[in-house]
């Protein structure tokens, strides 16, 4: 039992996948950031753009008397 942790400790192979299982989450959380901000970002700019184009049909109706 002693000399299969004694492999395990020595052995470089579980280092390297330690290594990319952190560069990994890395990655993924900081792509889940820039989603997010950008998906805040987007439904702000939508919700700027909706109300604009309602006040110009507003405009517009008020204009030719229809409704």
């Amino acid at each position: 039992m002693k000399q299969l942790f004694g492999r395990i400790i020595e052995d470089e192979d579980g280092a390297v996948t330690v290594d990319w299982v952190v560069l990994t989450a890395a990655v993924v959380g900081l792509a889940t950031a820039a989603y997010v901000q950008i998906n805040q970002n987007s439904v702000s700019l939508i919700q700027s753009a909706s109300n604009q184009v309602g006040a110009e049909q507003a405009k517009l109706a008020a204009m030719t008397g229809g409704s």
